[in-house]
């Protein structure tokens, strides 16, 4: 079983990488700004202390004033694992970055939020629905899905 990484402890690092992209940071979880989240998200892949280059899933929720998308990663070298978190404000056209060029992985992952939530991630190569029909009217995991 991996252990949690304190997102306190990554903030740190990510704060004196990239200081304009932290948000918030607990125990927990590091939320970031969704501008900044590939070059975050690459830096916590590629650096040699951390090593998390294992996408393990991303999932996202509703809070009616924004959505957040939730990514977990693993470091197999090192037995640990990060949540990461960002926020998209825009409920009319969310839209935050892909991560299928640094984990294809998040191939299905980022086309089921999309699916589902209606959330799309810019620079995905096949951003279309995975479950549903082409042509469904909105997106059912949606609050105010109707």
């Amino acid at each position: 079983m991996t252990v949690l990484t304190s997102g306190l402890e990554i903030a740190s690092k990510i704060n004196a990488k990239f200081p304009e992209a932290l948000v918030d940071s607990s125990n927990l979880a590091i939320t970031i700004k969704s501008e900044h989240l590939i070059e975050v998200a690459a830096f916590l892949k590629n650096s040699p202390d951390d090593a998390y280059d294992f996408l393990d899933d991303i999932t996202s929720v509703d809070y009616l004033d924004f959505f957040e998308i939730i990514y977990r990663f693993t470091s197999i070298q090192n037995n640990r694992s990060l949540v990461l978190k960002t926020r998209c404000l825009d409920r009319e056209n969310p839209e935050v970055p892909s991560l299928i060029g640094l984990w294809k992985g998040a191939d299905f992952l980022e086309r089921e939020i999309y699916d589902l939530m209606g959330i799309s991630f810019k620079g995905h190569p096949n951003m279309k629905r995975i479950f549903l029909w082409e042509g469904f009217k909105g997106h059912p995991l949606r609050k105010d899905y109707l």
